[in-house]
């Protein structure tokens, strides 16, 4: 079969669907609380049962190691799904408003409607966390969900696409395989609601695409997450979290930090023990290779473009301060800690999304807050200090989608916290309740019931200019 005419089969596939999935969309639109957590139920047997084709899938992928698969895909998601079965029948009921001065004899309320059919592109990353997460919001929402899941892994998408199938019908969630050509021909259907994770260059397509259509997005993206460690830190407990979540899932994650700013005073200090910690957790050089617990980069394209972003580093006057090996075949890079770039190098413009962390040593907080505010609004910041003035400062003086105090990543798995980007790192915010109100419309319901409208309505006589003065003495 040629390309052009497997192309026309899968428009025809994604069409039917899509048509199919716009008539039972009206009919969710009656669906309870009850009927959605059903929908959920078989979804959550599929996925239990599929546990040990996921922790498989990762393996085949990119050398995922069990324990971080339970926490950031397993975990996440099942989480998730007890959040919102918990919470889901409040957050569906309508919220009655008191009326204001001008509005006396009306009763109104806030109606939680579904936005109709929506679409969920995922990244390869966390493909079964940043693919279920969304899909389970939209669902609880009462919303029908497509799915179209990352090319760049394909066993976990087959895996992801295996527990669809046996978890829903099509009219309810179904999902396309398929590289750039089927999301951008997705992204131009008429949806009710686009959920992308992903970069910021391809957000923009997304959103493009979109707007001719007016859909509503959320864009989860990313950008560079700063580190900003003053002399105050508990340097302990900080080179912990942020060899954790740097070097995790091989630093291939959205709010990994991306580069550190230490303060002169104690930069020789927390950079050794930043080295000792990475050893303890994944091992230094050539050992990591053989540690079970640090992952590969994902594939070829993205294993050369990080060791481009080193390679430029180093020849921009960075050096080594720990890592730097790497092997080609088993698309291995090292956990790398490098300092002395110049401030223009790729590896200080670029997300690096890789297991290189750039090491800045500071004097000044204000210098430190300059560098922030001089890129893109990163989605997540973090500061580590005990030194509240300092924490204030910085919260105060620059924006981020997110941040953690003394801790790195963790803000994403509470479920009270909206998550999300701002500006060049994402549009809209999800997780808990908003991940479900990202998925829903919210429709304004006013009942006039013996408001004093009608006597400021035309003709406009002496007596009603006179009403129309009252009304705004009443209500200015």
């Amino acid at each position: 079969m040629h390309m052009s005419e497997l192309n026309e089969q899968v428009k025809n596939q994604i069409d039917d669907v899509f048509a199919r999935q716009q008539c039972y969309a009206l009919e969710l639109r009656k669906s309870d609380c009850k009927q959605r957590l059903a929908v959920l139920d078989r979804f959550e047997q599929a996925f239990r049962e599929s546990e040990e084709k996921i922790y498989q899938s990762a393996a085949d992928d990119f050398s995922k190691p069990q324990a971080e698969v339970d926490m950031s895909e397993i975990m996440a998601v099942l989480a998730e799904l007890k959040h919102v079965r918990k919470n889901l029948k409040k957050w569906m009921k309508p919220v009655s408003v008191m009326p204001t001065a001008s509005m006396i004899g009306t009763s109104s309320k806030i109606v939680k409607e579904p936005k109709g059919v929506t679409l969920v592109v995922s990244p390869w990353n966390y493909p079964f966390n940043l693919t279920f997460g969304p899909m389970i919001w939209s669902i609880a929402a009462g919303n029908t969900v497509i799915i179209k899941p990352s090319e760049m892994t394909p066993n976990m998408s087959a895996v992801i696409a295996d527990i669809v199938e046996r978890a829903f019908r099509p009219e309810e969630v179904s999902l396309f395989q398929g590289e750039a050509d089927v999301a951008s021909y997705l992204t131009a259907l008429p949806f009710d609601h686009i959920f992308f994770t992903g970069s910021p260059a391809v957000g923009k397509h997304v959103m493009a695409a979109a707007a001719k259509n007016l859909t509503s997005v959320t864009l989860e993206l990313g950008g560079k997450s700063p580190v900003i460690v003053d002399k105050s830190v508990n340097i302990k407990k900080a080179v912990q979290s942020i060899a954790w979540g740097k070097f995790s899932n091989n630093g291939q994650t959205c709010i990994a930090p991306d580069y550190l700013y230490v303060h002169e005073s104690v930069k020789d200090q927390f950079v050794s023990e930043l080295t000792a910690c990475v050893e303890k957790q994944y091992g230094l050089g050539n050992n990591a290779k053989d540690n079970g617990d640090y992952c590969k980069v994902v594939n070829t394209s993205h294993y050369n473009r990080i060791n481009r972003l080193l390679e430029d580093a180093k020849s921009q006057g960075g050096k080594l301060i720990t890592g730097g090996q790497i092997d080609d075949a088993g698309r291995f890079i090292a956990p790398t800690l490098i300092e002395g770039m110049a401030s223009d190098s790729a590896i200080m413009e670029e997300e690096i999304f890789g297991p290189l962390l750039p090491v800045i040593t500071f004097s000044n907080i204000e210098e430190v807050i300059d560098v922030v505010n001089s890129k893109p609004k990163p989605l997540a910041l973090y500061i580590y200090s005990t030194d509240k003035r300092n924490i204030d400062k910085v919260l105060c003086e620059t924006s981020a989608g997110d941040t953690c105090v003394n801790q790195t990543m963790m803000h994403f798995l509470h479920h009270n916290l909206p998550f999300g980007g701002v500006n060049n790192s994402g549009i809209g915010k999800s997780g808990g309740v908003w991940g479900f109100n990202a998925f829903t419309h919210e429709r304004s319901v006013l009942n006039d019931k013996f408001s004093s409208a009608s006597m400021l309505h035309p003709p406009y006589t002496p007596k009603v200019r006179k009403l129309i003065k009252m009304a705004i003495k009443m209500t200015t």
